[in-house]
């Protein structure tokens, strides 16, 4: 369902949530959404997509006043892309049900929505409680991100035309897919003088639960797969336990 300005005309904005078993934190995700829509209104759609869960999601999503689409194969990529098939906005903006939207960093995507000049964006990340190795560890991704204006696949936004014309998410990757499409907009982008960029002044708030539910050996030897054989691992989605096992 529709919220705000939403069904007024032709959204400016869909907001597409994929979520896979995420009761317990998608009702922070789409209040900070709400919250933010509510200090800067747009006009908008808000869709879930219940990527086959077990769980209330679903009912949560509708409880909260999102339009819930049902995708029955269990896999990132196609959980995004079936949201932007139902979605009817200009832009595209993907936040995983693990995240927060903060006032600010929403004014910063409503920036670049407003940038002629923009394919898109990311955003650097932020996770609470974080120490040690694991907090080097999201360092390095902030800066390689930054560096290679590569998204995380927490926040992605893109404008729907150059989302369609690059492919949307290969569903052929089961991991990584942020990357992928980032570097295909960058092309689209290119061919247009326009930028795709990655927002760095209010990071996005997301979860920190892969370092407490999984060991630093889990996920060095998950890394290490990924290293090695990157190509075939991406493709398989029984090598991908931190994204597919279940653990939440």
């Amino acid at each position: 369902m529709a919220h705000g300005l939403a069904g007024l005309m032709v959204p400016r904005l869909s907001i597409i949530v994929p979520a896979w078993n995420e009761a317990a934190l998608l009702p922070a995700c789409l209040g900070s959404l709400h919250a933010s829509l509510e200090a800067r209104p747009i006009n908008h759609e808000l869709i879930v997509v219940d990527n086959n869960s077990s769980d209330a999601t679903p009912q949560i999503a509708q409880e909260c006043g999102a339009k819930v689409v049902f995708e029955p194969v269990n896999q990132i990529a196609r959980a995004r892309n079936a949201g932007a098939t139902e979605a009817q906005g200009e832009w595209l903006l993907f936040i995983d049900a693990d995240s927060q939207m903060s006032a600010s960093l929403f004014d910063d995507v409503l920036d670049v929505m407003a940038d002629e000049n923009a394919v898109g964006c990311g955003s650097v990340m932020t996770m609470e409680g974080l120490t040690g190795w694991a907090a080097a560890g999201l360092n390095g991704w902030n800066r390689v991100s930054r560096i290679c204006r590569w998204a995380a696949g927490s926040l992605v936004l893109c404008r729907a035309e150059a989302f369609r014309d690059a492919g949307g998410f290969d569903t052929e990757l089961f991991a990584a897919e942020e990357i992928d499409l980032s570097r295909r907009l960058k092309r689209w982008g290119r061919q247009r003088a326009m930028v795709f960029r990655i927002l760095s002044k209010h990071p996005l708030q997301t979860s920190p639960r892969k370092f407490a539910l999984y060991t630093p050996r889990e996920i060095v030897a998950q890394t290490w797969r990924l290293l090695i054989r990157p190509r075939g691992a991406l493709r398989d989605r029984s090598a991908l336990g931190l994204w597919y096992d279940g653990r939440r």
